[in-house]
């Protein structure tokens, strides 16, 4: 008995014959009589018998269906382990990020994959808002995304995996404001000069919240590019609100990172495609969060 004898066996059942069957299949009628034949032999049992030109299953023949699925199911979870593993020892990964996370979690998460995969590279795109991202992912720019959002994210395009929480900090020079503070109140912030981002980002937001709370600053630059606010800040030119993440690379460079008062955080998740994914994606989606891989 092979696999091969067993996936005609059920070709059979499944078509209701053996000329649909050998037509699905592309192969000769004969070929498939003999196949079924060979099996009978091994089983020794009458699978089938001939009625004209129909094939009405034994009891023998019923007995094997569920068995002979089984035996299928398994050779091609099987065949499928076998070929994610030798996709996965290269290949590449697209990951959008909007730019507070693409310092942490993904630093993170990329560092885990890559130990755990060496042969996948993994390109990280750059999105600026939760929508760039999505809209990323949704139409197959990337396979994968992280966003961060006031909640938990929902967006029927596309399937979210919760990842944490990270709270507003402020981003203070040596030389600044709140000198010996670990937190300010956020209605301390009023008067002070303030670096932001363009709208549509979490920081942008919650600046903008700020003001409609009646919490007056002045804007003293406004920054499409996430990558200079800590320049910009070292540099005297004002405070910024950023996310907690970055508070280990900006205390190293130099800067003050004081807690916000009350505590506001958002949501961080990666997102993926409705349906299949690559098993580059799926490995790294098992790898941020075990439970997205059983």
């Amino acid at each position: 008995m092979d696999i091969r004898q067993l996936e005609y066996f059920l070709a059979i059942v499944d078509r209701g014959g053996f000329n649909r069957a050998a037509s699905a299949l592309y192969v000769s009628q004969p070929s498939l009589s003999q196949a079924v034949r060979a099996l009978e032999r091994d089983l020794g049992s009458e699978l089938f018998r001939r009625i004209g030109r129909r094939a009405v299953l034994t009891e023998a023949g019923r007995a094997l269906i569920e068995p002979a699925r089984e035996a299928v199911r398994s050779l091609e979870t099987a065949r499928a382990s076998v070929a994610a593993v030798h996709e996965l020892r290269e290949g590449r990964l697209d990951v959008a990020s909007v730019p507070s996370q693409a310092v942490e979690p993904l630093t993170h998460l990329v560092s885990t994959f890559t130990h755990r995969y060496p042969g996948v590279s993994v390109a990280i795109k750059a999105a600026f808002t939760a929508r760039e991202v999505t809209d990323m992912v949704r139409t197959g720019a990337v396979e994968l995304g992280l966003l961060a959002s006031t909640g938990p994210f929902s967006d029927k395009e596309v399937v979210s995996h919760a990842l944490e929480r990270q709270r507003f900090v402020l981003m203070v020079p040596t030389d600044g404001p709140f000198a010996g503070r670990t937190a300010v109140e956020c209605q301390e912030l009023a008067g002070q000069r303030l670096i932001v981002g363009q709208p549509g980002t979490g920081m942008r937001a919650y600046v903008d919240a700020l003001l409609d709370q009646g919490i007056e600053f002045t804007i003293a630059a406004e920054t499409e590019h996430r990558v200079s606010l800590m320049p910009l800040v070292l540099a005297g030119v004002g405070l910024a609100v950023i996310m907690d993440s970055w508070r280990d690379l900006a205390q190293r460079l130099g800067a003050r990172v004081l807690d916000i008062e009350p505590e506001t955080t958002l949501d961080i998740a990666l997102v993926s495609r409705r349906g299949s994914l690559s098993p580059a994606a799926a490995a790294f989606l098992a790898a941020a969060i075990p439970a997205a891989g059983s």
